[in-house]
């Protein structure tokens, strides 16, 4: 059974993005990818090239940096979203001096509004040191804020650790 909306989160290369991949390629909807991403040098690019090379021709990807709000609103019911990932996502407003309270307010209405089902892939990035700059410590508090926030909204929430799944909440689809 498919929850309407979940939430996959891991650390840096611990496999939540495949197993997000997995899950929604699983259901029989058709699905789109919401790539949150900018190409900032040839390493993300690499990255961005090994992500693509996973999707087959039944993805249709939308190419969204900064504003979710809008390609959520055109999915109807019926279909999947796959946003991959709110990490990028909330770099990309925090690089643009967005106000981020007022961008996460905007997305989690989005995707309370969100007629389709969807699944948001996102870092946790509180369990390492504390970083040494004010940019980063901003960043790292405002992504925690809004795991938090995205936990809350989601009915099922998955750990990703070393490529295993871990039911946090809801049921395991």
């Amino acid at each position: 059974m498919l929850p309407r909306n979940t939430f996959a989160l891991g650390g840096a290369a611990s496999g939540k993005s495949e197993w997000a991949e997995e899950l929604v390629n699983s259901c029989g909807l058709p699905k789109t990818y919401f790539a949150t991403g900018r190409i900032w040098d040839d390493e993300v690019q690499e990255r961005v090239n090994k992500h693509q090379s996973r999707r087959d021709a039944g993805w249709r990807t939308v190419e969204c940096p900064l504003d979710l709000t809008e390609p959520l609103a055109k999915l109807p019911a019926g279909e999947i979203a796959l946003i991959d990932c709110a990490t990028m996502w909330l770099s990309n407003h925090l690089m643009e001096g967005s106000d981020l309270d007022a961008a996460q307010a905007a997305l989690l209405a989005a995707l309370r509004d969100c007629s389709a089902h969807w699944v948001i892939v996102s870092n946790e990035v509180g369990q390492g040191i504390v970083p040494d700059n004010a940019m980063a410590r901003q960043f790292r508090e405002a992504q925690g804020r809004l795991n938090i926030a995205l936990a809350a909204e989601a009915e099922t929430v998955v750990q990703v650790v070393v490529g295993l799944p871990q039911l946090l909440k809801g049921e395991m689809p």
